[in-house]
């Protein structure tokens, strides 16, 4: 069913929201073997959200995961942290540090980009740390 909002794969291939959890998912999974402690995903206030927040040693991370198939046109998936999307999760990071009183030595802002295929069988995952 085209528009119904449940998911479903259309044509064989996955939705958007699909690819993007099985990014999250990945990204996760990727920043956990590397021994990264994940703190909160998909966290939300009204200046955004972020994908993960993650900490490593007195690091605290802020990610952004973006997921493309191999097949897109548009550039790679950290091509896509334009300056907009870059600000907007600074100014989340900033009210999630109020929020919580969360206190660590260092902060920075990563991208995980995870090239997959039109299927969701992840091709690569890129783990692009200070990306801004």
């Amino acid at each position: 069913m085209v528009g119904s909002g449940s998911g479903e794969k259309l044509n064989g291939k996955l939705t958007r929201q699909q690819k993007g959890r099985i990014g999250e998912e990945q990204a996760c999974r990727w920043l956990e073997e590397h021994q990264y402690r994940i703190l909160q995903r998909n966290w939300r206030c009204r200046s955004g959200e972020v994908d993960i927040i993650a900490s490593h040693g007195d690091l605290l991370i802020f990610v952004e995961v973006r997921s493309r198939s191999s097949h897109a046109a548009f550039g790679t998936p950290q091509e896509s942290v334009d300056q907009r999307k870059m600000q907007q999760v600074r100014s989340t990071a900033a009210v999630y540090i109020q929020m919580t009183g969360e206190h660590a030595c260092q902060i920075r802002f990563d991208v995980i980009a995870v090239m997959m295929s039109s299927k969701g069988e992840i091709i690569s995952v890129n783990h692009v740390e200070n990306a801004f």
